[in-house]
């Protein structure tokens, strides 16, 4: 509850216990096991921010944060509760709070979507356990594609892309370094496992804008943005991409703004220990300088897990404010952590902090935030206030109700698949085939050409050679002919004189059959 300024989380005996809005930014941890008041504390803070004019994101793990929607239901228990509070003199009513319900699988709320380009090559590698050598490669090929105009909208742009680059390995060794066949298979590898823990529901058009997660109501009340966790449980690969980049995108585009009188936005991360568990040491890195540096930007993030321990020292210490419910210790793992998170306190002198933290019952905390200096106040043991809105979840179809009617899903409800890499390459390709074939036909074309012209060629010559033959027969046919009537001629001349008759004919044939072999081989 917002109550005098202040975000009011529940009461030791007459005191109450508030987070001031200018140390909200601090970040803070909720944390307890099982069955404790966890989610209701969480319910209690993101109203409280709500009704401060302060926008909330929270991640819904077990679905039931949704009732946040509607207003709470009265009940004797309720009175009970509200009177031991007073909360009916500060004017506590039930009411439903202005919520936006976001899904990354596009099922139960508003398409909640990025960029392969927006993600960046760089959390990708780290999202994909790729060693230095394929990370520095998928980062040159991310040069490369923005040198292409090759846009990597979805997975399957990713992937046309490394396959495009695999085909022109070495033309693009060429420009931007040795770029292996071998180097770009396992990065494949990894794109069809992050596709199969649903990045291809996540990956695509229109990306989200991230100021759309920072809105108020005509009323000044913050919106609350729920985003359906309940499956991202099973897909620890696409939780932490999503955790990572949304931090990202918060610290890289939202102005310093230093410590605000109140947050511009606040972040509530239930079941943390799913953002944590198996993370790499880079990554675990990534997220503790983003937790450190986001404060600057007027952001609050509220991790809530069952034990602090599930959270790395290194982040825990940026968590200002503390809520811890009951933790209970059957080993002595168990017992170690209790006694650390007892250690994190500034004690107070009217209880032992370790005792109490296995003595609170449902609903009970223990409680320290940051004064007007920034300094932990001592811890108190508190109740901690009910919610005004529903407690539980609500269905899917009033669910859907809900987020259909908001005005950001007309805006987000329909997956855009414009011209990017894939259809780029795609369209590339077939230019090439196309150009392939195109010359392949031309060459048979001039093949084909060059045969029949040969063929021509050849005949000419051969018609050209019996032209000459014919010629070269007829002149000396022509030729013999007349050189046998001279011969002849003269041989009856010769013959005449020597023998008569008879040697005139003996004569003229022996003198016309040497003249037609005379001309014959002059003619030749």
């Amino acid at each position: 509850m917002f109550y005098e300024d202040a975000i009011w989380i529940g009461t030791a005996g007459d005191k109450k216990v508030s987070i001031l809005p200018k140390m909200a930014n601090r970040h803070g941890l909720i944390a307890g096991a099982t069955g404790t008041g966890k989610t209701i504390t969480l319910k209690v803070l993101a109203e409280s921010f709500s009704d401060a004019g302060v926008p909330v994101f929270l991640i819904d793990v077990k679905g039931d944060l949704s009732g946040m929607a509607k207003p709470g239901v009265d009940s004797e228990d309720m009175q009970n509760r509200i009177k031991k509070f007073g909360l009916d003199e500060a004017g506590f009513e039930y009411m439903d709070y202005p919520t936006a319900f976001w899904d990354l699988y596009s099922k139960t709320g508003i398409p909640l979507r990025t960029t392969v380009s927006e993600m960046g090559p760089i959390l990708l590698a780290k999202l994909m356990n790729l060693n230095d050598t394929q990370a520095d490669i998928l980062t040159c090929l991310f040069k490369m594609s923005d040198d292409e105009g090759l846009f990597l909208d979805d997975i399957k742009d990713l992937k046309a892309m490394l396959q495009y680059a695999s085909d022109n390995a070495a033309e693009i060794s060429r420009e931007y370094g040795n770029v292996t066949k071998q180097s770009i298979a396992a990065i494949i590898r990894g794109v069809v496992a992050l596709e199969a823990s649903g990045g291809d529901a996540f990956f695509s058009e229109p990306a989200i804008n991230i100021r759309d997660f920072i809105r108020t109501e005509n009323d000044g009340r913050g919106v609350i943005n729920i985003l359906d966790g309940r499956g991202l449980a099973n897909d620890p690969t696409l939780y932490t991409a999503f955790l990572l980049y949304l931090l990202s995108e918060l610290f890289e585009n939202l102005p310093e703004v230093g410590d605000p009188e109140k947050p511009e936005l606040v972040f509530f991360f239930d079941e943390a220990h799913l953002l944590f568990d198996d993370l790499s040491k880079v990554l675990r890195q990534k997220v503790e300088q983003i937790v450190k540096l986001i404060r600057s930007k007027g952001v609050g993030i509220y991790f809530c897990t069952q034990n602090p321990r599930d959270i790395p020292d290194e982040v825990l210490a940026q968590l200002g404010n503390k809520i811890q419910h009951a933790l209970h210790a059957y080993t002595p793992s168990e017992e170690r952590a209790i006694k650390s998170a007892a250690d994190s306190f500034r004690s107070n002198p009217e209880f032992d902090t370790k005792t109490a933290i296995t003595e609170l019952g449902v609903g009970e905390a223990l409680i320290s935030v940051l004064d007007e200096e920034g300094v932990p106040t001592v811890v108190e043991r508190c109740k901690v206030l009910p919610p005004a809105s529903l407690m539980g979840e609500i269905d899917d179809n009033e669910r859907e109700k809900f987020y259909r009617l908001g005005r950001m899903y007309d805006r987000y409800k329909d997956a855009v698949d414009e011209e990017s890499a894939y259809e780029i390459i795609v369209k590339r390709m077939q230019e090439r085939q196309e150009q392939a074939e195109k010359e392949k036909a031309e060459a048979a074309e001039a093949k084909e050409a060059e045969k029949a012209a040969a063929a021509e060629a050849k005949e000419a010559e051969k018609a050209e050679a019996a032209k000459k033959r014919k010629l070269k027969s007829a002149a000396g046919s022509v030729a013999g002919s007349a050189a046998g009537t001279i011969g002849r001629e003269v041989g009856k001349s010769i013959g005449g004189k020597v023998g008569g008759k008879f040697g005139k004919t003996i004569g003229g044939n022996i003198m016309a059959q040497l003249g037609r072999s005379l001309m014959g081989t002059f003619f030749k």
